[in-house]
């Protein structure tokens, strides 16, 4: 089975320097419940969505305009066997300045083929960045959908 991440790019007319601060606002894009600071280096913040998905995850590289990652620290992931798949996986927002536009590359490390969530993770990543994250930075407003 293919080992390959999970990763999807998209691009915007937006400055990477706007591409970041929507990032960095998850609150504005995906649809759940966060506690904590989503904004500063080191800092935690734990994502909620109804009773199936529970996760805590650590800023560990914060550089404007540039990249944003987040390793999952902690993962109760309640509709799968292993409710513990996400922890220590790592979500990378890598962000590149294209031809007077600007590239998106999200990938979440540790999630692949192979792995019991690849299908339902990549499909709601998949709306996620190409709808919601797109909709807020292209628009500024967002279509937080519905991932179960």
């Amino acid at each position: 089975m293919e080992k390959t991440d999970f990763s999807t790019t998209i691009l915007v007319d937006q400055t990477p320097d706007e591409v970041f601060e929507a990032i960095i606002e998850p609150r504005k894009w995906w649809s759940g419940d966060f506690n904590g600071n989503t904004k500063e280096l080191g800092a935690e913040f734990t994502y909620n969505y109804r009773d199936i998905h529970c996760t805590t995850q650590k800023v560990t590289e914060l550089v404007p305009g540039q990249k944003v990652v987040w390793l999952v620290t902690d993962s109760q992931l309640n509709f799968l066997e292993d409710k513990q798949e996400w922890k220590g996986t790592e979500m990378i927002f890598q962000i590149t300045p294209r031809s007077g536009q600007t590239a998106l590359k999200f990938t979440h490390v540790g999630i692949h083929p192979g792995v019991e969530c690849y299908d339902a993770c990549s499909g709601a990543w998949g709306m996620l960045i190409r709808q919601s994250l797109h909709n807020l930075i292209a628009t500024g407003k967002s279509d937080k959908p519905d991932l179960t």
